[in-house]
């Protein structure tokens, strides 16, 4: 019996947040479940919305029989609505065959809903929609239109041409506007790829998130699709947010908490922390090499500034790599074993690290002639602005980490 007939709740998957590959379409491909692939399954995550959920089904199966008929599905996902919106949903199943339920009894959040919908849907193309009237329904085809043009992911907008609120208060405005602010100066390459990195109403084809392991705080999905999917081509489709017709807002405080918590996750998920960590230690220990070689060839000696810094630096970045290749990045050095590899990685970090020097030596200079600084002060604040270039670069470039999520 199939999952789309009558009084057959879809089940929830217990796996990890991961988007599986898609089934490759063809006339005779089926999914594990034994159904067909089709081209667009759109998610629309419910809690209390039993005075929404038939409209918002009727509107959108009018819209999408007309566009793509028969190649698409729509997945009500309630978290177990104390107004009992999954049923009103499952009573619909009979007349919109197109439609699935899922009913979750032990996880809560719109973002993990719309995920374990994904999980178990069967499209190339996967979408999410609100359930409350508020995206209005025939964006849908304008989305579904770029995603056609080749876009890896479509999202409506409330801040391009045409686009916009009903009947926001000032201080929702505010808040809306001061939550993508905070957006851009934490995760700047993030949410600066589209104007309203908060919207919950887009489209990605699976290919760009499938594999990636999903870890979403909050109601906002979209961050974490572009933080961790492979997004290349971006649409944006005006809309108007409108106002909530059935029902109550579940916008609060929380929300904005937890936004804050998802971009400061993802900041640094970009990091693998135990070698930051490990790759500062080794750093701390080349400024008392750094700074060691300094004094004796500044002050015992009495070589130029310029030399004592280059010389000093070098000796240090030859100490640091040695340290890094032994301890910050082993598992990787193990899996290239030989002295010939280990030189190969020597000569990426030092070229690294030389371009480190140049604007080491450039500050030094600059803080030391031009600003009066205590010679050894502006040695240490040089030090300090390249180490996280040499750490980033180097992670990329002189040890290939490809196991950081």
């Amino acid at each position: 019996m199939g999952l789309n007939q009558p009084n057959h709740l879809v089940p929830v998957p217990s796996n990890p947040l991961q988007i599986p590959a898609a089934p490759t379409v063809t006339s005779t491909a089926t999914t594990d479940a034994g159904e067909p692939p089709i081209y667009f399954s759109l998610i629309i995550p419910t809690y209390n919305e039993c005075k929404n959920v038939k409209t918002i089904v009727e509107k959108l199966t009018k819209l999408l029989d007309g566009s793509i008929p028969g190649d698409y599905e729509l997945i009500v996902v309630d978290d177990d609505s104390p107004d009992r919106t999954w049923e009103v949903a499952m009573s619909l199943t009979p007349d919109y065959p197109q439609l699935r339920v899922m009913r979750r009894e032990h996880e809560r959040g719109l973002s993990t809903a719309v995920i374990r919908g994904w999980q178990v849907a069967r499209g190339e193309v996967l979408g999410v929609i609100d359930a409350d009237l508020q995206h209005p329904p025939e964006t849908l085809l304008q989305l579904l239109a770029e995603i056609k043009r080749g876009a890896d992911l479509a999202a409506a907008s409330r801040h391009v041409t045409e686009g916009g609120v009903s009947d926001w208060s000032v201080v929702r405005r505010f808040l809306s506007r001061g939550a993508q602010t905070v957006g851009l100066i934490i995760l700047p390459g993030v949410v600066g790829r589209v104007s309203d990195p908060m919207s919950g109403y887009f489209m990605v084809r699976r290919s760009c998130i499938a594999g990636k392991t999903l870890n979403p705080a909050g109601y906002k999905i979209l961050i974490e699709v572009l933080g961790r999917g492979d997004i290349r081509w971006i649409g944006e489709v005006a809309y108007v947010f409108q106002e909530r017709q059935e029902g109550e807002s579940k916008v609060t405080w929380k929300q904005y908490i937890e936004y804050l918590r998802h971009l400061l996750r993802l900041r640094f998920a970009r990091w693998p922390m135990g070698k930051f960590l490990r790759f500062g230690v080794v750093g701390f220990s080349g400024v008392f090499v750094d700074m060691g070689i300094f004094y004796i060839l500044r002050t015992l000696l009495g070589f130029g500034l310029t030399r004592s810094t280059i010389v000093s630096s070098e000796v240090a970045i030859i100490s640091n790599f040695l340290w890094n290749d032994l301890w910050t990045f082993g598992d990787i050095s193990k899996r290239q074993p030989g002295k010939r590899q280990r030189f190969k990685r020597l000569l990426k970090f030092n070229t690294i690290c030389l371009m480190g020097v140049i604007v080491n030596v450039l500050l030094v200079n600059l803080m030391f002639n031009d600003f009066g600084m205590n010679e050894y002060l502006a040695k240490l604040i040089a030090i300090a602005t390249v180490t996280l270039w040499n750490f980033w670069i180097n992670m990329k470039l002189s040890w290939r980490v490809t196991d950081v999520n």
